[in-house]
């Protein structure tokens, strides 16, 4: 099975173009799942059945697993053996009926637009690691882009000119996203007085670069808006996604149509998108219990 396996990552990776990441957690998912066959003396994948995944999924819930873990382990298992079965490696797909866990919809955190204004004011400019901080932030939050995708970001992606950023989402999926007055005017400041103090010797095509002149990694990314977070004294739990969730929410809250908010977040789906619909919804129903006077 473990052919099938290196088979199946490599298709992910050549033709369906999925990120690193991406890829590194079907493997991990998947591993786990082929360890457990051969716990079980089974190497052939035409041994599997359906009886042996609810086995599997089952174990992964004893072991306190959550139900979005479970959910996420079955959507390994589902593309693994609809590749199989592609491949001709099975004549069944033994997951084709087994039912998704039914998960709670997961509100994304968001701040107001007053935590956004402190959080985005804490860098201080006035040194090179600064003005990176102070562009970065900005740019989060005038675009919405995945934080994957800022670190991934190179100089040629970059226009300043014409106010637009060119990124590349989850399948390899390119999409240009336009930039405001704000966001560009910190860029052109990094890039004249702050990028090439930290790039140094480096020939690094990376538009952010950490301290030794290399691409700032997500985990980088991580540790600078939690620190920021701190300092602002935001209570609101921050992750590496909440200024692009605000991003999305203020838009629809301020009137943009959902399919255009869909658009610059780079959704496949539409139903994606539409979670912070019932965020807007959620602060209407506040505003509305505490203005009317019958509410």
């Amino acid at each position: 099975m473990e052919k099938i396996l290196n088979d199946f990552l490599n298709h992910l990776a050549v033709e369906r173009g999925l990120a690193s990441n991406t890829i590194i957690s079907y493997r991990t998912d998947l591993t786990g799942y082929l360890a457990f066959c051969h716990k079980h003396n089974l190497h052939d994948i035409k041994g599997t059945n359906k009886d042996l995944i609810m086995s599997y999924l089952f174990q992964l819930q004893a072991s306190g697993k959550s139900p979005a873990t479970i959910a996420r382990h079955l959507a390994a298992l589902n593309a693994f053996y609809r590749f199989a079965l592609a491949e001709g490696k099975l004549s069944r797909d033994p997951t084709s009926d087994l039912d998704t866990p039914k998960l709670p919809q997961k509100l994304p955190g968001v701040l107001s637009v007053q935590e956004v204004d402190l959080l985005l004011n804490q860098p201080r400019p006035g040194e090179p690691a600064g003005l990176r901080d102070k562009a970065m932030l900005e740019l989060l939050y005038a675009t919405g882009i995945r934080v994957s995708e800022l670190v991934s970001l190179n100089l040629e992606q970059l226009s300043l000119q014409n106010k637009y950023i060119r990124c590349f989402g989850k399948g390899a999926k390119e999409r240009i996203v336009p930039l405001g007055d704000v966001a560009a005017r910190y860029l052109t400041e990094y890039l004249e007085r702050g990028r090439c103090k930290l790039v140094k010797h480096s020939k690094t095509p990376a538009l952010f670069v950490n301290q030794h002149g290399g691409r700032l990694t997500r985990q980088g990314f991580w540790k600078i808006i939690k620190k920021y977070a701190a300092k602002a004294k935001i209570n609101t739990r921050i992750t590496p996604h909440t200024l692009r969730h605000s991003f999305a929410t203020h838009l629809l809250e301020n009137g943009a149509d959902i399919r255009s908010v869909q658009e610059l977040l780079g959704h496949a789906d539409i139903s994606t998108t539409q979670i912070y619909t019932h965020l807007t919804r959620k602060k209407l129903r506040e505003v509305y219990d505490r203005t009317h006077p019958r509410a």
